[in-house]
């Protein structure tokens, strides 16, 4: 337990670009936090307040709501939105059906977006209707400035504003996902494999977050990139 618990006090959330940074020479990250996992306190912060895009990191958020208002032997439908989503993709097809729990597998291990949006809609009826139960969520665990409008965190706004998060609330919904089995369970899988129901397809999913083997002391993460939010952990 205690090795847990040093983990958790350890969630570091930053946006990574290739400069560096005016006020410290050391840390690429326009944002980051350093915070106490198990009662939220900020140990050290940079901008960590301040509102930024932030990627596929916001699968944390469509993961741990899918494990609280779903069962992972949902039938999952796919739609012509979800399987017009753009890369990265599993390539979903209108009209199949997956379990839920093989679709969380390829939301936090290859982050595919048109999965993200399948679990979204089955969950939530529709894309809108997630981003409410993602933003009240994201107000029940704390957060002050976060506002999501999809559930893979492509850039997007809507009449409530940006996709945005900070560090500070970002590790904050980190911390919260991380105090449930599940979530770790498939957070912490290398390589898992599944089919649509039906077993016409099969797929294969590979862990792309690389932190988990370079440090025994990593329990958990989740990487994500777009053109506004650069490279985000």
């Amino acid at each position: 337990m205690a090795a847990v618990v040093l983990v958790t006090a350890v969630l570091i959330i930053c946006q990574i670009f290739p400069v560096k940074a005016a006020d410290d020479e050391n840390l690429y990250a326009l944002s980051a936090v350093l915070m106490d996992g198990e009662n939220g306190r900020v140990l050290y912060g940079k901008e960590a307040y301040k509102g930024r895009p932030n990627a596929s990191t916001t699968k944390v958020m469509t993961c741990i709501l899918a494990l609280e208002k779903g069962s992972g032997d949902d039938y999952v439908m796919v739609s012509e939105n979800a399987a017009s989503q753009p890369e990265v993709k599993l390539n979903l097809k209108e009209g199949e059906q997956y379990y839920l729990e093989d679709l969380l597998y390829s939301l936090m291990l290859k982050s595919h977006n048109d999965t993200a949006v399948a679990i979204a809609e089955h969950i939530g009826g529709s894309v809108e209707g997630f981003a409410k139960m993602m933003n009240a969520k994201a107000k029940e665990i704390g957060c002050t400035n976060t506002h999501f409008v999809t559930p893979n965190g492509l850039d997007s706004a809507d009449a409530g504003g940006i996709h945005q998060t900070t560090a500070r609330d970002l590790a904050l919904i980190m911390s919260y996902a991380v105090k449930n089995k599940a979530f770790l369970h498939i957070t912490q899988t290398r390589d898992y494999s599944f089919s649509d129901i039906s077993g016409k397809r099969q797929f294969s999913v590979h862990n792309a977050n690389a932190f988990l083997d370079m440090t025994p002391d990593a329990i958990s993460g989740k990487t994500g990139f777009t053109g506004n939010a650069g490279y985000c952990y």
